[in-house]
């Protein structure tokens, strides 16, 4: 966090680099404009990717969440105008927004959000849709059939794969009561993993991870969250409420997470990327 001396130095030593030629990314009215605002030219990535897409919510006090977390919160505690800088202190569940669940979220004595692997980060990427048949039976996951109707159509799923369910539910992430689809009772109804679609893809496939655009790994009806405890006792990590994975290839791009990394997290919020 930066004080008004440290701001005006800043801004000093930007003005030093434009003039020496040393900042190529253009300053407009004061504030540095992102490179993808400034890139005219299509994006060139290494591996011959072209597109990169992103899979992360905007986080929001309107954030659907889990009924036993708390809804995000947003307070600005700073104002340019008066204090010199800005700033706002959050308030959330580990479980909240685009997030990762780490290993010990479900399994004693696993690996917590600051011990995971980075290279498990950077992943092929498999995105099943069921989008399909999920808009007319919310309580509908991925199975093995699927799994193994994606490795027909696109060959066996890659080592080190990440595994992403596509349902179309992320179209309703603008309104909880639709996204959290709970009935009378207070069940929730929305697609996830079956648990042997979760033990196929465990014992018989080699994945870091996998994905849901939903609020759970399981379907939203599960009473024995079996794919939680199939996941991510082994090692996996998983990625839920992941968004616009219509939008990404089946098959051929990579996976990119920004995942947390704080002491002992059993998951955290995470900003999501796929190139393709």
């Amino acid at each position: 966090m930066c004080g008004p001396r440290v701001i005006g130095a800043v801004k000093q030593e930007i003005t030093r680099r434009q003039a020496l030629g040393l900042l190529a990314t253009p300053v407009v009215a004061g504030t540095l404009v992102g490179r993808a605002e400034a890139r005219q030219a299509p994006v060139r990535l290494a591996g011959g990717f072209t597109r990169i897409h992103d899979l992360t919510h905007t986080l929001s006090p309107q954030t659907p969440v889990y009924p036993v977390f708390n809804p995000f919160q947003i307070v600005q505690r700073f104002e340019l105008a008066s204090d010199g800088f800005f700033g706002s202190e959050l308030t959330l569940g580990e479980h909240t927004g685009t997030h990762l669940d780490a290993p010990n979220h479900f399994a004693a004595g696993g690996l917590s959000t600051d011990q995971m692997d980075p290279q498990q980060f950077f992943a092929p990427l498999a995105v099943i849709s069921i989008a399909d048949r999920a808009a007319g039976d919310p309580d509908t996951g991925i199975t093995v059939d699927d799994l193994r109707a994606w490795e027909r159509q696109h060959g066996r799923l890659p080592d080190g794969a990440f595994v992403a369910m596509n349902s179309g539910w992320d179209q309703r992430v603008g309104d909880s009561q639709a996204f959290l689809n709970a009935d009378a009772e207070g069940v929730l109804h929305f697609p996830g993993f079956s648990g042997e679609a979760a033990q196929f893809l465990t014992e018989e496939r080699d994945i870091v991870g996998a994905g849901v655009d939903t609020l759970s790994l399981d379907v939203g009806t599960s009473t024995d969250f079996g794919a939680h405890l199939t996941f991510l006792p082994s090692g996996k990590y998983g990625l839920e409420l992941m968004a616009n994975l219509d939008d990404v290839p089946p098959a051929g791009a990579t996976l990119i997470v920004g995942a947390p990394k704080h002491q002992g997290g059993s998951g955290g919020p995470a900003r999501v990327f796929a190139v393709s």
